[in-house]
């Protein structure tokens, strides 16, 4: 019970600070940061904090129960030739995937996005479903599909054609088609959804405009779709960038031993091996912390090649 002395004034008090705290929780400059709060944090707690501390033990030799500082031992280790290997398939998993999953999905996307295709919404869906599938189980199936068997699929299909089978995990050239395979089978639902979701924003206007003016299909594609779909393409091709770098399933799921003559070695594989599978923490970080390095400069060095720091208008 509240004492008897107190005034309506002493009563209103709690309630006027109750609103005063509401209306700041509510105000436009508040609720955008509670908003993006979550993010924030974890992206704090699981990605600047484990880059912080990942960067300290490339400066380190870890062993169980002793940290040593070793300076720079572990980055002079860094550029050999496994090293070197391993960033040259990466690369060209990088472009190869880059170039797939920014060209096809656009074209599919405009396809789905047309009065000539039927059935859209079953299309769509059927292209999404695989970017629900596990990386691994895709994998396997897929090495199932491309084993070294005359009995397995992809060589049943050569076999038919009148070529020999084909021993698909062990040349290098097959190495590489088999893991961007399994990446672009994955992921281009997901990146034809971003362009269907870029194409709603194309004002029909301006196709209108363009057939009044005798424009043909492909013009009104290249004048008219493809400017107002920029945005979106920086942002697919970043981040497909990003995770071309990244890229590690893809890799193991064909070759968890290890492949032949690191043909389907990766940077992000090489410092599994360096660090997990060799117990050499310090090592694997020191690659680690290169590889975010190169990861940032091509990623900007594409957007400033791309245009993304231009003003519109300029």
């Amino acid at each position: 019970m509240l004492p008897a002395s107190s005034t309506p004034q002493e009563l209103a008090t709690p309630v006027k600070r109750q609103n005063k705290i509401l209306n700041f929780l509510n105000s436009k400059k508040v609720v955008p940061y509670i908003f993006v709060s979550p993010f924030i944090l974890s992206f704090l707690v699981f990605s600047l904090y484990p880059s912080i501390k990942a960067i300290i033990m490339s400066f380190q030799k870890v062993l169980p129960g002793q940290v040593t500082y070793i300076g720079m031992n572990n980055y002079s280790r860094v550029f050999n030739p496994i090293f070197y290997k391993a960033l040259s398939n990466t690369a060209i998993y990088v472009v190869l995937t880059v170039v797939i999953l920014t060209i096809v999905p656009i074209i599919l996307a405009v396809l789905l996005d047309s009065k000539l295709v039927k059935f859209k919404t079953f299309f769509r869906a059927s292209l999404f479903l695989p970017s629900l599938a596990s990386t691994i189980v895709a994998g396997m199936v897929f090495r199932l599909m491309f084993g070294e068997t005359d009995t397995a699929a992809a060589n049943q299909i050569l076999n038919w054609l009148g070529a020999e089978s084909m021993d698909w995990r062990y040349k290098a050239w097959s190495a590489m088609f088999l893991m961007v395979l399994l990446c672009c089978w994955k992921w281009m639902g997901v990146n034809i959804l971003y362009f269907l979701a870029g194409l709603q924003n194309v004002p029909k206007e301006l196709y209108e405009a363009a057939e009044i003016d005798g424009a043909t299909t492909f013009q009104k594609f290249t004048n008219v779709t493809l400017p107002f779909l920029k945005p979106v393409t920086i942002f697919v091709a970043t981040i497909s960038v990003i995770g071309g770098f990244r890229m590690f399933e893809e890799s193991f799921v064909f070759w968890e031993a290890g492949s032949p003559g690191n043909i389907g070695l990766t940077v992000v594989g090489y410092i599994y091996q360096q660090g997990i599978q060799q117990n050499d923490m310090g090592f694997g970080a020191a690659i680690g912390v290169i590889l975010m390095l190169i990861i940032f400069v091509v990623s900007f060095i594409q957007l400033i090649l791309t245009g993304a720091f231009k003003k519109e208008g300029q």
